[in-house]
């Protein structure tokens, strides 16, 4: 079996307009100046108070946390983050292959993962399922290494796909596949770590039979 493992803000869906809509209204709410959005966009993928003590040195991170989470917990209830074109009809195809598992490795909280998988209908998609409450963020390993854990399958027989730094550098501690997408929130430069590249999800299974010998 193979084990197919998403990064999700960035990757499935495209969450910025909520993620620096949120990000403005915390640093307001402490009378603080936001970042630009490139910077904002820069640190998704860490866990939240990671990514604050980035956006924000000598702030406290914890107060942007929470201003942060209220905010993008509203602006949810208002209006889901779209998926990237293509992405359901690839996890439709990917899902219904005998030969692979997939699975999630998110910097969202439990219920903020919870919520998009509603919000789009994947709930029976994923096996396995890694947030940023049980793990130290990325790019450590833990998050995949669970997964594989959790999906009995080996680092050859594993592959992460994501749009940032962080995912390729998590892929790097754990050993496994690296597929970096371009349609994300780092630079295509970002992503000298992957092993390929796609432009389109479409291209997503015909590259993963190629990482494994399948075509």
């Amino acid at each position: 079996m193979k084990l197919i493992v998403f990064d999700v803000d960035g990757t499935l869906v495209d969450s910025q307009a909520h993620i620096h809509g949120a990000m403005e209204r915390a640093f307001d709410a402490l009378g603080l100046i936001c970042p630009p959005r490139e910077a904002v966009l820069s640190i998704v993928g860490l866990s939240l108070p990671q990514a604050m003590a980035r956006l924000a040195p000598g702030a406290d991170s914890g107060a942007l946390v929470a201003a942060y989470k209220s905010s993008f917990a509203g602006m949810r209830a208002d209006t889901a983050s779209p998926l990237y074109s293509g992405a359901q009809a690839v996890l439709e195809q990917l899902a219904a292959r005998a030969d692979m598992l997939l699975g999630v490795a998110t910097g969202k909280s439990r219920r903020g993962l919870r919520h998009v998988m509603a919000a789009h209908g994947l709930e029976g998609y994923f096996v396995t399922t890694q947030v940023a409450d049980d793990h130290p963020s990325k790019p450590s390993p833990s998050m995949l290494l669970t997964a594989m854990h959790e999906a009995g399958c080996a680092p050859q027989d594993t592959v992460i796909i994501g749009d940032t730094s962080f995912d390729m550098e998590m892929g790097v501690a754990a050993g496994v596949h690296r597929i970096g997408v371009t349609w994300g929130y780092h630079p295509r430069a970002a992503l000298d770590q992957a092993h390929v590249l796609i432009d389109r999800f479409q291209e997503l299974p015909a590259t993963l039979d190629r990482i494994w010998g399948q075509a």
